[in-house]
């Protein structure tokens, strides 16, 4: 072989001793597809994943029988389908609650976008061609006999996240492809990203303000969990995407010391969290972005602790810091830490840091000891005035660093009732 030959992978190992594919449910899945004539067989990512060692959490199958067939078929063998997009050729067969999404061998005739047009076929390569990448083009047999037609395992192997055919026309069909490849080389990628999909991804980055904020948004959330996420984030900076994702201006520094935190700390990542620290500076930037990935209220709230956090940035003091988690609560202020880590400097004064994070396993927050009946009791005050003053009385007692009692504060409350 000449030194410079490219060594190609041998063909792709037997999946049979799977966990997936040896449960009960997959095997009641395909026996009920098994006719005479039927081909049925696991597609993308249960191929994919097993082939590297990853967990599968979603069995989807692709089959030679039409669409109308696969519903008699499964309700033959006692199962629950339904039509979920049976105009494109895929039901929804539920076996013991477990779904499995069948979908008809397909190929375009016409493409509009994400709204093709498809013929029904029996032949598996002309399948494979419509799909975007060449790892998620690999199918599996109830035995385990992985059929690659496209080459797809020798890039699963080399971590290569390459389209299928003409780039620019996978991405045409769906601009959502684009951060599709950003993502799945921030799973699945080894070495250099693949220079026609970003030649092409960089032409054709117009194309994403067609899509929908929720779209984008599911993208973003799992891009950002990957193992990888830092090497497709400094992808969509480097190559001028990102703005083009979430607006604003990136705040990649802060963002890779998060990651970097994370993985020291052996957290698993967050998704938001890491969002926070990418995006958000001051509160606005929270609201903006919330807005413009139309985030849950929830999630806005995730946001809105990195601008928080900015205005209390640095290492605090116990004090300030037990004031902190008393007012956030337990998860809050765990996030606002670690933002504010990320803001000192992934290596700064670390151990102190992992003290400030960890300060809820040795430290207990009060209950504060004053209800508003005590104070009614009083009968020196009501209404919306005795709501503002025990949030008064409440301040003081957390600035003393929890110190007054129940007598100490309703001798207060008398005090400034005066």
């Amino acid at each position: 072989m000449p030194e410079n030959a490219v060594k190609r992978p041998s063909a792709p190992p037997s999946l049979k001793g799977a966990p997936w594919l040896k449960r009960p449910e997959t095997a009641r899945v395909f026996a009920a597809l098994a006719k005479s004539g039927v081909e049925t067989r696991a597609v993308g990512g249960a191929v994919r994943n097993s082939l590297l060692g990853l967990p599968v959490t979603e069995v989807d199958l692709a089959t030679t029988a039409l669409p109308q067939q696969v519903m008699a078929l499964a309700r033959k063998a006692g199962l629950k389908a339904v039509p979920t997009g049976i105009e494109h050729g895929t039901v929804t067969v539920i076996v013991d609650g477990v779904p499995f999404e069948v979908t008809t061998l397909r190929r375009d005739v016409e493409t509009f976008g994400r709204h093709a047009t498809v013929a029904f076929t029996e032949n598996w390569e002309e399948d494979a061609r419509r799909r975007d990448f060449t790892l998620n083009a690999l199918y599996a047999g109830s035995d385990g006999t992985v059929f690659d037609p496209l080459g797809g395992y020798g890039d699963v192997v080399a971590g290569r996240v390459r389209f299928i055919g003409d780039p620019e026309a996978r991405i045409g069909e769906d601009y959502l492809r684009i951060l599709r490849f950003f993502r799945f080389n921030a799973h699945y990628g080894k070495g250099p990203f693949d220079a026609d999909g970003l030649r092409a991804s960089v032409s054709l980055r117009g194309g994403m303000a067609q899509l929908s904020a929720e779209r984008i948004a599911g993208e973003v959330r799992r891009l950002l969990a990957a193992p990888q996420a830092t090497r497709a984030v400094e992808a969509l900076f480097d190559y001028g995407l990102l703005p083009s994702v979430i607006g604003g201006v990136p705040r990649l520094e802060r963002f890779k010391r998060l990651v970097s935190i994370e993985e020291a700390l052996g957290h698993d990542p967050d998704a938001m969290l890491r969002l926070a620290a990418l995006t958000v500076f001051v509160a606005e930037d929270a609201a903006r972005v919330a807005a413009r990935l139309r985030l849950s209220n929830a999630e806005q709230a995730v946001l809105a602790l990195g601008a928080r956090n900015h205005a209390e940035s640095g290492l605090p003091e116990e004090g300030a810091a037990k004031r902190l988690l008393y007012r956030l609560g337990p998860a809050a202020y765990a996030a606002v830490v670690l933002i504010a880590w990320a803001d000192s400097g992934a290596s700064a004064n670390e151990q102190n840091w992992r003290e400030v994070l960890t300060l809820g396993e040795r430290w207990q927050a009060p209950v504060f000891p004053l209800k508003g009946s005590d104070l009614a009791a009083l009968g020196e005050v009501e209404g919306p005035a005795l709501g503002a003053l025990l949030r008064r009385l409440e301040a003081e007692w957390v600035a003393d660093g929890f110190a007054a009692d129940r007598d100490r504060l309703l001798a207060r409350a008398k005090e400034i009732e005066r």
